[in-house]
């Protein structure tokens, strides 16, 4: 599905990531260039994502590998965020990890409490209706008041480890269309879930649901420099397998 692309649209985010940019102090965004510009090459398994994925940034999906080598590295799906993006852009993929195939490249929605076409804000808090960063791990699916919903655990203490009692699930939701662009210059927005398509709930959630990974960025300072995921320990042992 190409991605719509509307003049305004483009002008108002362009402006918005401007400003964003501007409000960011020199010391962070110098600890940002340094923090997802790597020197090494990339690891097999970002290789891997860059050359199923290429529209994505090469940069996000470093580190999403980086993590979930840390996590699990033998997963078997991934699936991965660009908060970055504004909600107009195909911002999710879903990476089948086993066959070395993309499955998914979808439109996703954020939290009211983030923004509006473009996030800017992120939470941990209960009721903040804010969208979460950092990794997840799959649950179990079920049937509730979105109808077919995947479960997610957060693997972040302080980032997104009250994601299950905030029941910030992946859903579908009307408001994640092509149509509701046209309508009104960006996606709808949740409670903090990251909503798909209504055409496309069940078989997404069904490829990464029961102990398979989400990862969910955005360029946040703190988070980058203090994430035990991107700074894995060098034991050996796996953050996500820990009891």
């Amino acid at each position: 599905m190409p991605s719509l692309r509307l003049p305004g649209i483009a002008a108002a985010v362009f402006v918005a990531a401007a400003l964003l940019a501007l409000a960011i102090p020199a010391t962070a965004q110098d600890f940002l260039s340094r923090a997802i510009t790597p020197t090494s090459p990339p690891s097999p398994l970002a290789s891997r994502l860059i050359h199923l994925a290429p529209r994505a940034d090469p940069q996000v999906l470093r580190l999403a590998a980086r993590a979930l080598s840390c996590a699990d590295p033998d997963a078997e799906r991934l699936a991965v965020i660009d908060f970055s993006l504004p909600s107009t852009e195909q911002r999710l993929w879903v990476f089948d990890l086993a066959r070395e195939r993309l499955l998914f490249r979808e439109l996703v929605s954020h939290g009211q409490g983030s923004g509006d076409a473009l996030a800017s804000e992120f939470s941990n808090v209960p009721n903040s209706h804010q969208s979460s960063i950092g990794l997840f791990r799959t649950l179990n699916s079920y049937e509730g008041s979105n109808g077919y919903s995947l479960r997610l655990e957060g693997l972040e203490p302080g980032v997104n480890d009250l994601a299950f009692q905030r029941a910030i699930v992946i859903h579908g939701a009307d408001y994640v269309s092509e149509t509701f662009i046209e309508r009104t210059g960006r996606l709808g927005r949740s409670h903090g879930c990251p909503a798909v398509r209504d055409e496309i709930a069940v078989p997404l959630i069904d490829s990464i649901k029961e102990s398979q990974y989400l990862f969910t960025y955005y360029p946040d300072p703190a988070w980058l420099a203090e994430s035990s995921f991107l700074r894995c320990p060098r034991d050996g042992q796996h953050l996500a397998m820990q009891p």
